[in-house]
Parts: structure tokens; C-alpha cells; sequence
């Protein structure tokens, strides 16, 4: 009998519902009429043995002890489901042919494998595993897929990428956090000092976005604002440019600080000749966007529905799972595969039938045109979220669901609606031998764009009046100049929305120019199944908190990070990590070029920790907690698990 098994029940149920029927539901399985067995984890069937399970003298937390380093690293089954393992085991020993149908990305790669390997499945057998790769749970799609199976063993550079990132995490937040805990009882502090390889960098992100908030100094500079007409008395207006010679006048940022020396242009120029010494008019055009992955859904859905990353993420799970109305969600892949062009006149009537305020949006959708969306060189394990062909009206889902699914459905409607043409205008103006600057955007044909008018969160608009036509050498008449006082502004607190933005570009705040530069195009904070969660984490351990749509870091947060070394708390680490991770499923490294340097470093940190004093750090709960002997033992395998992110 061929064995399916899936990542988690539903997955399960859809497949069996693909075989042939009558089914019959048993304890953990489900037995298609042709003697086929569909099974399922429910999630990590097995986790990283606890410290004390490679040397029960780990039980105690000592400095002495760090860095533990297994040798032989050891899994071990999670006591609530147990159960499920029991079941696996027998149907992979009567199994003669295995199917893998974990979800479609790096952990559903590795949640199988494991498995399959705890179970010390026969090497002949494990060689001859299938991968089944579903992104649509509706049947016919489950179908297809079914007919598309790849030999598993193609896929296990993505699962030792995962498997390296798991025991990684686990050496990192296992030691660090040991260690800080242990230097925080010696200066009185008598809690667990979480430390991750993710979540601190990202709790540093806010609370250096604060301090910088905290400590901004706000300063007037100014602009010259020219009024200009032409013959025909056609007005416009144009910035002026400063020049070099006015540098000393000017921050970094190419602002003039000097009032006097804006005030001496306006004089300068008011009422002046003025000629055009450069103008250009282009027709230009913008393809349509791609579809969306999960970063760039939840940062539309927190801008325009003010919903978490974590709302977002439930949302998609239940469209994806219950309602079966979009794609496989955890995606970090914002293309699709060339042959799901044919799908979308059956996608599309699903839109009309689901979403009844839209019919002449979804009508005015052309399928006939096929965008660089459809790429099948960009498209490795999953595709980019979009709707499928279920139908279901909206009306039946929660709030929630009905905003992510909308979003989903219009950036896929906009694949089909012409590009978004425009004419654009750009002149320079020489008055007095200063310079200015004018320019314009113009619609042409809104294309696309029709899709997201009255959407000022998801398009914000940098329409300004049209420039006139003018040419080269054209003389102007400049008007009474104005002068503009501004003042520089603080950063913004971070939202959901451009958190999530930081963590899937965190190119930007690295400061490492080599890490930088290979992160412009693998850059990423934690993966697109986990940012959520790791924010939820912050806000769980008192680090964030919350002021409307403002992410804040408590006092709590910015103590824990003034004690830690920068490295903990900087992004170029895990930045690095990724980047690494990213190479091993891609076959240009290998496990142990991972592993053997991220040892060593480790000795570093802890050999730093060992000598820093955490005497600024300010308490967590108050009143504190004596950390007995009893709930160090306790707390010690309760936080095992949670610091490894």
C-alpha cells in the first residue's frame, strides 16, 4: 500500500478525498477503497531533546557548563502527540511505497523527514519516497498534484537548511540565554532573560528606533518655492537646488539651515527673467504588481485594515484550510507556475460569484493577458497566494477573513487589467544662475491602478498639476518667490506594517557592507511562517507593547537589550544566517561550512557573557521572584523550546 503523509488533518482529508472512494476514517488515518492509507503529523511530531537528555547535569543551570554543544544531536517525541507517532510507525513499516506531503517550504520539508528518520525507515524504502507538493487544497488541484509527484530526495538540501536552522537556533538560545540568566542572578536579577537569534535583533530594531525618537532634536531648514509663468500665462512653480558653494549652509541630507541664505534667493529672484535650459515629456508606463507572499499581504493588510501580522496569518490559515478559498499562504514566493494561466477565466467566475460589490471589476478583467507574474523559473516548491476556483460567497466569512481575502483578490484581478500609463514632465529653470526644478505626472490610462482608486493606503498619490509644455531655451517670467519653513521630523514609531517591512528588508539596517550587499536579494529577518509569531512573542514577554497602531518597546525590553553585547541585538547575525540557510537548500553550501563557524563564535559570546556585568539591567516583574532551586529546574525545560527563535 502507498502511504500519504501529510503535515497536519486537513491536508490529510483533502488528499484522502482525492482517492478512490468509499474511504474508511480510523484512529489517525483514513484507508482509501484501493488499500491506500492517508496519514498525518500534527505539526512537529518531535522537538530537540532538552539539555539534560545528553547529560543529566545539564538539569542545573551553571556557567561552567556553557556552551553545550551535543555531539550527537537527539530528537525526542512530544508528549502530546505521542499518539500520532505510535500510528506513523506501523503504517511506515506495512507501507511499499511512501509519499511525502508535508506543507510545500523549508519546515514542512524537514517535519517528514524527521519522522522518517526517527522511525529508521529502510534505506531502500526512503529512497524510493515520493514528494507530493500541494499549494490548493480544492479537489481538483489535489488531483493534479497527484499526478506530479518528484522523488523526495530532491528536496533534501531544503530539508537540511531546515534541519541546521533548528539546531542552530536551539545552541544559540539555549546557551544565551543560560548565560545572561546566570549574569542576571549575580546583579540580583532573579528571572529568565529570554535570548533568540530573531526575536532580540527585532526587539533592538525597536528599541534603537525609540531611543532615536527619544533623543531627536528638531531643526528648521527652508526651501525656495519659485512662481513661474509662461507667455501665455501658464503658472507652475519650481524648488530651488541649492549648489555646492552653499554646503557649508546645508546638513547632511542636503537641507539649507540658513534662513538668510534662502531669504537672499527670494530676493534674488522674485521678479525676474527665468529661461528653461532643460525639459522632457515621456510617455512611461508600470507593469502590473506581482501577486502576493505573506510578508507583502500582511503589510497591506495592517496598512489598509489595521490588522496584525498575526491576524493576517490566522485569517489566510482558515481560508487556506476550512474554506479552501486561496492557495498555500506560508509562501515567500510572489510568482506563479506558467501552466496556472489556463485556471484564471475559472478563478476569475469564482471572484464574480464570491465577491458581489465587485462584478465590474472582476468583468472588466481581461484573462487573455499574461504578465511576468507567470514565470516558471522563479517558482521552486510554492507559488505566490492567490485565489482558487472555490466558490463561496464572502458574506459567510469573519471580518478578518473578508478583508484578507479581498486584498488577495484584487492584486490577482490587477494581472489582468491593462499596465498604468502616464505621461511624465520634468524641466529645470535657470533664474539669476539658480537653479529650480519642476515636474509632473500626468494618467494616461489608469490601467490597473483603476483596481486601487479611493485606496490612499494603498497608493498613496504623487499627482501634482501638470507642467506646461515648454522647450529648451523658452524664457519665463519668475513672480514674488516663497519661502517655505520646515522642520526636520523624528523617525516614525514602528506599525505592524513596517516592522514586518524591516524584517523581510533588513538589508537596510545592517551594518556589515559585505553581509549588506549579498542581502539585497536574501535579505530576511525569520521566514515568512514565522514573523508573525515572533512579534506575538515580544508583545507575550512584556518586551513590546502597544499604543494604538505604534509598536513601543517597554522598559522591560530596552533594559534586556542595554545588557546584552550588540551583536545579540543587531540584525547582522541572523541576517548572515539566512543568507547561509538560503545557500544550503540552493546546493552552494553545505551543513557543516554552517555549523562549525556558528560553534566558535558561540564560545566568543560566551566567554563575553561571562564577563559583563548586568548591573544597569532594571527588573522584569515586580516584585521579583525568587528563582528557587524548584523553578529553575522547572522554568529551565519550559523555556528550553521557547528560545530557540
Amino acid at each position: 500500500m502507498i502511504l500519504y503523509i501529510a503535515e497536519k488533518p486537513s491536508l490529510g482529508r483533502a488528499i484522502a478525498d482525492a482517492l478512490p472512494k468509499p474511504l474508511k476514517k480510523q484512529d489517525g488515518f483514513i484507508t482509501a477503497a484501493n488499500g491506500d492509507v492517508v496519514s498525518w503529523c500534527i505539526g512537529h511530531l518531535l522537538e530537540q531533546a532538552e539539555p539534560d537528555a545528553y547529560d543529566a547535569k545539564f538539569k542545573q543551570w551553571r556557567m561552567e557548563h556553557l556552551p553545550i554543544l551535543p555531539e550527537q544531536w537527539q530528537l525526542q517525541p512530544k508528549p502530546k502527540t505521542r499518539k500520532q507517532l505510535s500510528v506513523l510507525r506501523k503504517l511506515v513499516k506495512d507501507a511499499s511505497q511512501i509519499v511525502h506531503a508535508g506543507d510545500p517550504d523549508r519546515e514542512g520539508q524537514l517535519l517528514v523527514d524527521e519522522v522518517l528518520s526517527y522511525l529508521k525507515v529502510p534505506k531502500t524504502k526512503l529512497a524510493n519516497t515520493q514528494r507530493l507538493l500541494i499549494n490548493d487544497l480544492n479537489l481538483s488541484a489535489v488531483k493534479s498534484a497527484l499526478t506530479q509527484l518528484k522523488p523526495n530526495k530532491s528536496f533534501v538540501p531544503l530539508s537540511v537548511s531546515a534541519l541546521a536552522r533548528s539546531r542552530a537556533d536551539w545552541l544559540y538560545g539555549i546557551n544565551m540565554t543560560r548565560a545572561y540568566t546566570l549574569q542576571g542572578r549575580k546583579s540580583g536579577y532573579n528571572s529568565v532573560l529570554s535570548v533568540g537569534r530573531v526575536q532580540t535583533p527585532i526587539l533592538g530594531l525597536v528599541v534603537r528606533r525609540d531611543q532615536e525618537i527619544e533623543n531627536f532634536v528638531s531643526k528648521p531648514f527652508y526651501e525656495v518655492i519659485a512662481h513661474l509663468s509662461t507667455a501665455q500665462n501658464q503658472a507652475f512653480t519650481a524648488k530651488w537646488q541649492p549648489s555646492e558653494a552653499c554646503q557649508p549652509y546645508m546638513d547632511e541630507d542636503g537641507r539649507v539651515l540658513s534662513k538668510a541664505l534662502a531669504e537672499n534667493v527670494i530676493q534674488r529672484i522674485s521678479h525676474q527673467p527665468a529661461t528653461v535650459t532643460n525639459y522632457q515629456s515621456q510617455d512611461k508606463q508600470q507593469a502590473q504588481p506581482l501577486p502576493y507572499n505573506l510578508s507583502a499581504l500582511q503589510i497591506d493588510a495592517s496598512k489598509r485594515y489595521s490588522l496584525s501580522a498575526q491576524q493576517t496569518l490566522d485569517a489566510c490559515q482558515s481560508l487556506y484550510e476550512t474554506h479552501k478559498l486561496i492557495t498555500y499562504p506560508r509562501s515567500d514566493n510572489r510568482y506563479l507556475p506558467e501552466d496556472h494561466h489556463a485556471q484564471a477565466p475559472n478563478i476569475l467566475g469564482a471572484l464574480q460569484n464570491n465577491i458581489e460589490d465587485q462584478q465590474d471589476a472582476i468583468s472588466n478583467a481581461d484573462s487573455r493577458i499574461k504578465t511576468k507574474a507567470w514565470n516558471d523559473k522563479k517558482v521552486e516548491a510554492h507559488h505566490a497566494i492567490i485565489p482558487t476556483e472555490k466558490r463561496l460567497p464572502i458574506n459567510k466569512l469573519s471580518t478578518a477573513e473578508q478583508q484578507v481575502y479581498r486584498l488577495i483578490a484584487r492584486q490577482y484581478l490587477a494581472l489582468f487589467y491593462p499596465v498604468y500609463r502616464y505621461q511624465e514632465r520634468k524641466a529645470e529653470i535657470d533664474i539669476q544662475q539658480g537653479k529650480f526644478t519642476a515636474q509632473s505626472k500626468e494618467d494616461i490610462d489608469l490601467g490597473w491602478k483603476a483596481l486601487f482608486q479611493g485606496s490612499s493606503s494603498d497608493q498613496p498619490s504623487d499627482k501634482k498639476a501638470p507642467l506646461p509644455e515648454l522647450v529648451k531655451g523658452q524664457a519665463l517670467q519668475s513672480h514674488q518667490a516663497e519661502l517655505q519653513e520646515k522642520h526636520t521630523q523624528p523617525p516614525q514609531p514602528f506599525t505592524d506594517a513596517t516592522l514586518l517591512s524591516a524584517m523581510t528588508g533588513i538589508s537596510r539596517y545592517v551594518k556589515d557592507p559585505e553581509i549588506r550587499k549579498v542581502l539585497r536579494e536574501t535579505d530576511g529577518l525569520g521566514t515568512e511562517a514565522t514573523r508573525a509569531s515572533i512579534i506575538e512573542l515580544l508583545f507575550k514577554r512584556k518586551f513590546l507593547s502597544r499604543q494604538g497602531k505604534q509598536i513601543r518597546a517597554t522598559q522591560t525590553g530596552k533594559s534586556l537589550i542595554a545588557a546584552l553585547p550588540e551583536q545579540a541585538t543587531t540584525p547582522d547575525m541572523t541576517a548572515d544566517w539566512e543568507a547561509q540557510l538560503s545557500r544550503i537548500s540552493e546546493r552552494t553550501l553545505n551543513y557543516q561550512a554552517f555549523m562549525q563557524p556558528l560553534e566558535v563564535n558561540l564560545h566568543e559570546l560566551i566567554h563575553q557573557a561571562k564577563t559583563t556585568s548586568l548591573g544597569r539591567l532594571q527588573p522584569i516583574e515586580s516584585p521579583q521572584r525568587k528563582f528557587t532551586k524548584k523553578r529553575r529546574s522547572s522554568t529551565a525545560k519550559k523555556r528550553t523550546s521557547r528560545t530557540q527563535s
